[in-house]
């Protein structure tokens, strides 16, 4: 019944929530311009943008581009100098340099992939500014971007165009102008509402929730205490504690998953009570569900909200039926060594449900370590994170979405002899190109380099040398170029190899993923709008919403099916031979 329930108040909550956040990046008269609207002014005068000003594609994405590099420059020397910085009681030492680069990269790109261990490797200070600030303002970069690119795709924003745009005897030659120049909106703006208006509020909340379940919020050292065990060697032993709860919210809600310690939700600290699981297994789909039901308001298409939550949801419950099922009542469920890396207090049911969800949003938090999930859970893991648009990460997933909706309409097209068009627009050979780049670039990078890794034992640092082994540098790889962020945990990931090839994955899997279709957006939006006719293809149905999960699956997971073959379904084989 779990699986239900979360659905259950994921889909109630999140339809209230994803039309608020529709009026929210329209920019519509809302009663809270007075709590909110003083701050966002400060804010604009403060990094000199006007709130009118329009951006082409271009100017978002340099934008975009610009936010990155400032904030992760700012954040990764923070992390090389935490030991001199204050909010520091227990004394933890500066970061490696490369193991800082990787951390500032994974969640700079909304990753939250660690190679470091959090309780012991960062201050207070790190956690609370570096961590947590980059948790909270990174997934709302992605929803900008997004946002931007359903404008240039459906001309959200000619609504607003100026009256001067529209009158006169050339009205449709400079409204078109007005379309083409400002239609993708402005970044920063979209940026800061998002986060002041929707994402903040929610971390309060939820912070507040899990904090009264007894997740820690101090900050105060952590105690030090005897062991239970008085015959062990150890004859004390430091608590961690910190400010826990408001990470745990913004981890759970920007489908971030970096936690506070090390084993992350599987620490009954991070993960005290079922209600505590309860509320961080919603908080990991809450907001990706929220902006499917966003979608149809914002661009005034009601019946593209139905088929974007349709599509995801019959992926979703594909996928978890097929994960609870590896788990619970397969060949190797009765195996008793699965329980190992599993919380006994929460069950193999509940961590298979959360591995799926995690994997289904890029979040990447745990409650068990994958490492430990039968083999056929882990390969579903990485299905979903191959896929990366079930639910998918707060904007970058709803992006990739719109990739796999431009190819299908694309094919759909040349099938049916019909001039491609989305929305009225042409899909001609420039936007067919970013595209297909795009989507080669997936196996491109996570096969080269699993590849390259498997060739060389000495930098693979794989705790299994076999099937599982591969798993585990598979994993590692698309976890990173999915931005998600989980891991084969038994790999020896805290090297230089790792950190580095790893950074460059994380930024690979992160901003050509949302530029590309931002730029694909801004070509559409030049583009006169055609009049529909008898033979206007129509995406807001089951036949083309069925048409595009079969287009999914060819392009991610057959594609891959070597590498699945060769890591999780050998494995499985592997335990269940006579």
């Amino acid at each position: 019944m779990t699986p239900v329930l979360i659905l259950f108040l994921a889909v109630v909550l999140g339809w209230p929530l994803g039309h608020y956040l529709a009026r929210v990046m329209r920019g519509d008269r809302m009663c809270l311009d007075r709590v909110f609207g003083p701050v966002e002014r400060v804010i604009y005068r403060a990094i000199g943008t006007a709130p009118q000003r329009g951006m082409t594609w271009r100017g978002y994405a340099k934008a975009f581009a610009l936010s990155n590099l400032v904030v992760g420059l700012v954040v990764w020397v923070q992390f090389m100098t935490q030991a001199w910085l204050p909010l520091n009681p227990d004394g933890i030492p500066n970061l490696r340099w490369d193991t800082a680069l990787h951390t500032v990269v994974s969640f700079l790109t909304n990753t939250n992939q660690q190679h470091y261990s959090g309780q012991a490797q960062l201050s207070y200070l790190s956690q609370m500014v570096g961590i947590v600030g980059l948790q909270i303002v990174t997934p709302m970069m992605g929803l900008a971007v997004v946002v931007a690119t359903l404008r240039g795709l459906t001309a959200a924003r000619l609504d607003d165009a100026p009256a001067s745009a529209a009158a006169g005897s050339h009205a449709e030659e400079r409204r078109d102008a007005f379309v083409r120049d400002r239609d993708l909106g402005n970044y920063w703006v979209d940026v800061t509402r998002a986060t002041l208006r929707f994402m903040l509020p929610l971390c309060l909340v939820l912070s507040v929730l899990l904090t009264w379940q007894g997740v820690p919020s101090t900050l105060q050292a952590g105690p030090t205490v005897a062991p239970v065990d008085a015959s062990v060697e150890m004859k004390e032993q430091k608590i961690p504690l910190g400010p826990v709860a408001p990470m745990v919210a913004a981890k759970q809600l920007g489908s971030n998953g970096g936690g506070w310690y090390g084993p992350n939700s599987a620490v009954a600290l991070e993960n005290p009570t079922p209600l505590s699981n309860l509320l961080e297994m919603l908080a990991i789909v809450l907001i990706p569900v929220a902006i499917t039901f966003m979608v149809g308001p914002f661009v005034r298409r009601p019946k593209l909200s139905a088929m974007v939550f349709g599509t995801m949801l019959l992926m979703s419950v594909a996928t978890t039926g097929l994960s609870m099922w590896s788990e619970v009542h397969s060949a190797t469920a009765a195996d008793p060594a699965l329980m190992e890396g599993k919380e006994v207090r929460l069950g193999a049911s509940a961590s298979a449900l959360w591995s799926n969800l995690t994997t289904q949003v890029n979040n990447g938090s745990v409650n068990a370590m994958h490492d430990s999930m039968a083999p056929l859970t882990g390969g579903m893991a990485m299905v979903n994170m191959l896929i990366n648009s079930i639910w998918g990460g707060i904007g970058c997933g709803l992006q990739q979405f719109l990739v796999y909706l431009l190819l299908s309409v694309f094919l759909a097209g040349l099938m049916t002899g019909r001039t491609p068009e989305l929305f009225g627009r042409k899909i001609e050979a420039p936007e067919v190109r970013l595209l297909a780049l795009l989507i080669l670039l997936q196996p491109l990078v996570v096969l080269g380099f699993s590849a390259v890794t498997l060739a060389i034992p000495s930098i693979t640092g794989n705790s299994n040398p076999g099937f599982h082994g591969i798993s585990q540098v598979f994993y590692e790889y698309t976890s990173a170029f999915a931005n998600n962020g989980s891991g084969f945990e038994g790999l020896g990931d805290a090297t230089y190899w790792w950190n580095l090839s790893c950074a460059l994955v994380l930024a690979l899997g992160r901003f050509p993923a949302l530029i590309v279709p931002l730029a694909v957006a801004g070509l559409l939006a030049r583009k006169r709008v055609a009049p529909e006719s008898s033979g206007t293809l129509h995406v807001e149905t089951p036949t083309f919403a069925l048409t595009l999960v079969a287009v999914i699956v060819i392009l991610t997971v057959l594609q891959f099916m070597p590498a699945l073959v060769m890591g999780p379904i050998a494995d499985h084989l592997a335990l269940v031979q006579p």
